[in-house]
């Protein structure tokens, strides 16, 4: 029944153009010059490493500046990429769903520092107990992936059936300890969601996330559903040939790596959390800031986010690595810049170009202020 609910949902959201037009998202006129300088950057990561398609969006203060789509949606019919392409975000799915955790903290429904067996009580209770804020930032002791887990092709009905994964294992550590990156604990924390919203976890990230932040191409990916626009996805074999990635089910890890968006989508989720428009500023803030280890220590990742220092400026982001997908998503707080790219294939590098990107934007910023100053 959720699944035919889910589904309608799709059809209503991605089919029907008139919606598109409801956003009030502005875009702003792109500067030529600058844009061709970073499209012909682009192609040439495409061609050196055989990317089929991708994505590219940028925006500031809530506007959508420029955004692209290169190369094939699909090789062998030769569709295009377009701005509306569904690509895999893989763990950028995780800072989609730290949107609901703020949320549900910002209306006094989730303890962070609770124990997680408050918000779901069948899961087993372990040597120490293990909070949401520690499973939100890899501190939890909660296993990743072992063996062909990546791989899954198992279907699961609900959150709740997906724990079952790991449900029974032993904490890696005391949690608190160490920084160990887990997508399972995302896992458990889209049923902690469940528990605290009294909602099913993606009804919950359509309805309070995806629908009030303009999203209309942020789906999770169910693999027997006809999703318009979804790409292809793709590999790259050993001796640079181009494979159809294998057949994969994620719904054992929606929270952690299950979603399907596009660049632009991706952008309107950053510049709208940095302008205070899902979630209070102050929780924001607090989704961004680096949690600590026990003896203090900083890890660098906060409630679903990385954070960092790079040449004096804060910078918030997360990568994303799927079965035939790549992601990045890079935001700069203060100057309410967002840069996002997504990629049809397995293990492509896009941070550094997002970087690149987001430094080659602000010294156009700084040039064009410096200008009319004068």
């Amino acid at each position: 029944m959720l699944r035919k609910t889910y589904l309608c949902l799709a059809l209503f959201l991605y089919f029907p153009q008139w919606l598109l037009a409801q956003t009030s998202y502005a875009v702003a006129p792109a500067p030529p010059a600058f844009i061709q300088e970073i499209q012909d950057s682009l192609q040439v990561l495409m061609q050196r490493y055989h990317v089929p398609g991708l994505e590219v969006a940028l925006g500031q203060h809530t506007r959508l500046i420029w955004s692209a789509g290169l190369g094939y949606a699909d090789i062998e019919n030769r569709v295009p990429v377009t701005p509306q392409t569904k690509m895999r975000v893989a763990s950028i799915s995780k800072s989609l769903t730290s949107a609901a955790i703020g949320l549900l903290i910002a209306e006094g429904k989730l303890d962070l520092d609770a124990p997680i067996q408050r918000y779901v009580p069948s899961f087993p209770e372990k040597r120490w107990p293990i909070t949401t804020r520690q499973l939100a930032g890899h501190l939890a002791g909660i296993r990743h992936y072992r063996n062909r887990e990546f791989l899954s092709k198992k279907h699961y009905n609900s959150v709740l059936d997906a724990l079952e994964v790991f449900a029974q294992d032993t904490l890696l550590f005391k949690p608190g300890t160490r920084y160990s990156y887990s997508s399972y604990g995302w896992n458990l924390i889209s049923a902690v969601i469940e528990g605290a919203a009294k909602e099913p976890f993606l009804q919950f990230m359509y309805r309070r996330v995806f629908l009030p932040m303009h999203m209309y191409h942020t789906v999770a990916e169910h693999p027997d559903s006809i999703i318009f626009n979804r790409a292809d996805f793709y590999l790259l074999s050993a001796d640079s040939l181009i494979l159809n990635a294998p057949y994969v089910d994620n719904s054992v890890k929606w929270a952690g790596g299950g979603f399907l968006s596009t660049a632009e989508d991706l952008v309107r989720f950053g510049t709208g959390l940095l302008a205070g428009e899902l979630i209070p500023r102050n929780i924001v803030d607090t989704l961004f800031t680096s949690q600590r280890t026990l003896d203090g220590k900083k890890t660098g990742y906060g409630i679903g986010w990385r954070t960092d220092i790079r040449e004096g400026q804060r910078i918030v982001w997360h990568t994303g690595g799927a079965v035939g997908g790549s992601a990045v998503l890079i935001l700069y707080p203060e100057e309410q810049i967002v840069v996002a790219l997504i990629a049809n294939m397995q293990g492509v590098r896009l941070a550094p170009i997002g970087f690149w990107i987001g430094r080659k934007y602000q010294a156009y910023r700084h040039k064009e202020r410096a200008s009319f100053m004068h």
